[in-house]
């Protein structure tokens, strides 16, 4: 269970730091492809839809140990039987009570009664992507058993290496295009062993005591679109460097997978060719700049010329300024009016300040306790879910810690676990995993036994054969032949006499030390024949497995399987009563969580209302201040009305330095025009050039990526009536 649950964590690494680092990588996406349109099949809506998953157990190296294939074929139109072509052996169905029958076509035609199969065997056939894991220790290449508690610095390299492909007409040309698989490597590191830790195409993660690395690849893929790596540098490859201690190394995961290309149309990807439109639109819009730059100039050139009207406008603004100044002594009356106003508001603004400062005093005093109720409720929740986690522990379950947002989750699961599906199987495959070795260690005695009963049928045979040779030769002595003898016997010719003469004579033979001993010889010469060998093999297995068969049967292993479930079924009930505990806390949990938020915002809301309502007093003081202020500042206005009088003035004698910085201006936009010209010389046009030229080959290679990553649907193979899709993952064995 241990081991299973590191799987989980390697897995669940991946899924997050890759949900991250694929950002960076598909931000090389083209536009205009549409991921949701194309017209295919889902899992749910095709006849028959095989979802596939190979598990690759491979050695530390990469290499392959074995492949083991688990197929669910869902029967959606709930057929009576289902055909399915499959390279597998060793298949079995791990679910169903279901049987098979194989058809002309050497293909098993399962009964399937509507419902969906979930298979299970090993895979022979050569896989699509093969992984390749390489070490090196200070820059020398050393072997996974070589390097285990060593230190130093340490490189470990993922090669993935794509046999996938089709042979496809692009330009007229044929073309070997792979199918696009997504690699995604990932493994947990000790941080106690593991420090400067880099990694190439990848992510790296740490919480203090663990690192967490996952890295990506597309093997195959910068072929597929013809890209050099000077243009788009695509990676096949996985690299961690790190300064080790004492070198060990868990299990690795690697997910390979062409089910991104499966959500993409084609067809779509025609809309590449709107791109050069949109480089079309770039050289207009780059002449549209250059000629407005030169219009720039020439507007320039007319606000020169038209100084002479902004020096009459001048004149006119001094004469405003003159109305302006009478203007000012009526506002300073009205002033006046505001002034008498304030007053009676700022005494209001005061009651209602004292009445907002004590509820704010209240609700304060009522949110100071939520900190508590809630880290109170906080602690409560964790103490039960510890108590919980430790009983769950104590009865022989593997939990992770439980927490309020993992426990339903956990718990289901374990609920899960314990099925009397799942527990009668597991006790079904202990009980003759345990039978099968009490009966195999005595096979050699069950051999021994089959060997004589062997023997006495060779040898009765070969006694048959020998006596027939010995009447021969005595009947021949006496003149007679066996037929002849037997003749005249028949016919009463031969008295008893000369009968029992005959027949002593051939038990005398019979009873020579050299004819028993020749009865000997050919009784094991043909015991080692091939017929006598495969007699005592065949036999030798059958006696083996009917006592399997007899032992499976006891009431020792019936008891053993009934108590199992009896067990399960007990743990299923302590367990889901448990969830319904920790439930009907979580929602009084949640509920007080509500509660005391609610506080906290109103008390938040008095804060503002208090601090609004001061404000309020606070302007209302500074209001009537104020209103005392204009009137003073009115008075100031009439004269201010004089100031600006004068400084038009002053405006009026600027005007000609005005008509010299326009001037500059002008001249300023002629270098923008020619450095916008040269610009689009030198840069856009070289850009919209090379892009003109590339943008078609560049979509009819994606789309035949695209058009063969969706071909690639199975492992193990698919009837012309069924759809599918497959994902391959690849585990390597420990290093310690």
């Amino acid at each position: 269970m241990k081991r299973l649950i590191k799987l989980m964590s390697v897995a669940l690494s991946l899924t997050i730091v890759l949900s991250m680092s694929l950002v960076g990588v598909f931000a090389l996406s083209l536009k205009g492809v549409s991921l949701g349109d194309k017209e295919k099949a889902t899992p749910d809506e095709a006849e028959l839809f095989k979802d596939e998953t190979v598990y690759v157990m491979a050695k530390a190296d990469g290499s392959v140990d074995k492949i083991i294939v688990s197929d669910w074929i869902k029967n959606n139109k709930g057929a009576d039987t289902i055909t399915d072509l499959s390279t597998l052996t060793d298949i079995e169905n791990v679910k169903t009570d279901a049987s098979y029958t194989l058809n002309s076509d050497n293909m098993r035609v399962w009964e399937a009664n509507g419902e969906d199969l979930y298979l299970r065997g090993t895979g022979k056939e050569p896989l699509p992507v093969d992984l390749k894991v390489t070490y090196s220790l200070d820059g020398r290449v050393i072997t996974p058993k070589e390097l285990a508690g060593k230190s130093g610095k340490v490189t470990i390299r993922f090669d993935y290496v794509n046999n996938a492909y089709e042979t496809v007409k692009i330009d007229g040309k044929d073309e070997r295009i792979y199918v696009p698989f997504l690699m995604m490597s990932g493994m947990i590191l000790d941080g106690e062993k593991f420090s400067h830790v880099s990694v190439t195409n990848g992510k790296v993660i740490s919480d203090g005591d663990r690192i967490i690395l996952a890295g990506i690849a597309f093997p195959g893929l910068q072929h597929d679109l013809g890209l050099t790596r000077k243009e788009v540098d695509i990676p096949s490859s996985f690299e961690v460097t790190a300064d080790v201690k004492d070198f060990e190394l868990g299990t690795t995961v690697t997910i390979a997978s062409n089910g991104l290309a499966n959500e993409v149309n084609p067809d779509d990807l025609d809309s590449l060719d709107s791109l050069k439109d949109s480089l079309k639109s770039l050289e207009s819009a780059m002449s549209a700049l250059i000629d407005g730059s030169s219009q720039l100039y020439t507007g320039l050139n007319t606000l020169l010329e038209k100084s002479g009207t902004l020096s009459e406008g001048v004149e006119v603004l001094y004469a405003g300024a003159e109305q302006l100044s009478d203007g000012a002594e009526q506002v300073n009356d009205g002033a006046k009016q505001l002034s008498n106003g304030t007053k009676e508001l700022s005494d209001g603004t005061i009651t209602l300040d004292l009445g907002a400062m004590n509820l704010s005093s209240g609700l304060a005093t009522l949110d100071s306790n939520s900190d508590a109720l809630n880290q109170g409720s906080d602690l409560t929740f964790s103490s039960i879910l510890k108590t919980a986690q430790q009983s769950l522990r104590e009865a022989g379950l593997s939990v992770p810690e439980l927490t309020a947002d993992n426990y339903a989750k956990v718990l289901g699961g374990l609920v899960d676990s314990l099925s009397d599906e799942k527990v009668k199987a597991q006790a079904e495959a202990a009980a003759r995993e345990k039978v099968t070795a009490a009966v195999e260690a005595n096979r050699a005695a069950v051999t021994a036994a089959v060997t004589d009963a062997v023997r006495q049928n060779v040898k009765a045979e070969v006694e048959t054969g020998v006596r027939a040779q010995v009447t021969a030769a005595v009947l021949q002595a006496m003149g007679y032949s066996v037929e002849d003898y037997n003749n005249a016997v028949a016919a009463g010719l031969v008295d008893e006499a000369t009968q029992e003469q005959v027949s002593g004579a051939i038990e005398a033979q019979l009873a020579t030390d050299e004819v028993a001993a020749t009865i000997d010889t050919l009784t094991e010469q043909n015991l080692q024949g091939e017929a006598a060998q495969k007699a005592i093999a065949e036999n030798t297995e059958a006696k083996l497995q009917a006592l399997i068969a007899e032992n499976l049967q006891s009431d020792e292993v019936k008891k053993a399987i009934s108590d199992a479930l009896a067990k399960a079924k007990a743990g299923r009930e302590s367990i889901l009563s448990l969830k319904a505990q920790l439930d009907s806390y979580n929602t009084f949990h949640d509920g007080l969580k509500t509660y005391t938020d609610g506080v906290g915002s109103a008390s938040d809301g008095a804060d503002q209302l208090y601090s609004g309502t001061t404000q309020i007093k606070i302007g209302s003081a500074k209001l009537k201040e104020g209103a005392s202020a204009l009137e003073e500042g009115t008075e100031q206005l009439s004269e201010g009305a004089d100031a600006l009088k004068d400084g038009i003035l002053t405006l009026k004698d600027g005007v000609p330095a005005l008509v010299d910085g326009v001037s500059q201006l002008r001249d300023g936009s002629m270098q923008l025009s020619d450095g916008l010209k040269k610009f689009n010389e030198e840069g856009i046009s070289k850009i919209t050039s090379l892009l003109k030229d590339n943008v078609g080959n560049l979509a009819e290679r994606l789309k035949a990526t695209i058009k063969v990553a969706q071909n690639y649907k199975s492992y193990s193979g698919l009837t012309d009536k069924m759809d599918g899709e497959v994902k391959f993952i690849y585990k390597t064995e420990e290093i310690s």
